[in-house]
């Protein structure tokens, strides 16, 4: 049988993000129980605070907790930023452009050096987002679509590269490139590690409804 903590880690798994209150309510615990546990896993790097909201009042705001994103160090982030700097310094921007597209389209292809992924020209958009929101998923975006008056959107609730987009904000073009090559539209970025209403950092793209 699950342990609570073991039950709470499942819970969080699920949800992606949870406070104490929500666990308290979900698991039928009281709250300073939730909070113990709570702070159990973040002691051993299980989870950690993705975010805040306001608490009722004047209190402190309501910690919003998630799967620890940083639970093995290593060093492939620094490794990354440093081919990054590595391949597109100097660079124009229209030969980064290029170079970025050529990469996105290798990531969509599942890494072949040839072919296309989208085969999009027969296939309802509605059928292409849900495809491209399950490849992302498989890269670990937390990624979602919604429809809109101007276009579907996509949202994107992780960015895996959150540990070098900082020096390297070419990563987001790389993302709108990437979902150019699932769905075949030009793709604009509309929001960039925005909070949400749970205080989570998102990131947003439109997608343009003329062929690319």
């Amino acid at each position: 049988m699950p342990t609570s903590r073991q039950k709470i880690l499942a819970y969080i798994r699920k949800r992606q993000a949870a406070s104490a209150a929500d666990i308290s309510r979900a698991l039928e615990m009281s709250q300073a129980n939730a909070r113990h546990h709570l702070a159990h896993l973040e002691a051993n790097g299980l989870i950690e605070v993705t975010g805040q909201q306001r608490g009722e009042g004047r209190g402190r705001p309501v910690q919003i907790y998630g799967l620890s994103r940083h639970t093995l160090d290593d060093n492939v982030a620094h490794l990354a930023s440093v081919l990054l700097e590595e391949w597109l310094t100097n660079l124009p921007p229209k030969r980064q452009e290029e170079h970025l597209r050529a990469l996105a389209k290798r990531m969509a292809c599942g890494g072949s050096t040839s072919g296309s992924a989208a085969g999009y020209q027969s296939t309802p958009l509605t059928r292409r987002l849900s495809q491209a929101v399950e490849r992302l998923n498989e890269m670990h975006y937390q990624a979602r679509w919604e429809a809109g008056v101007v276009g579907p959107r996509i949202i994107l609730g992780y960015c895996p590269y959150s540990r070098i987009i900082g020096r390297h904000p070419e990563l987001c073009q790389l993302d709108a490139l990437l979902l150019e090559e699932y769905l075949g539209f030009a793709i604009r970025q509309t929001a960039r590690l925005q909070a949400s209403a749970k205080g989570l950092p998102f990131c947003e793209f439109l997608v343009r409804m003329s062929a690319t």
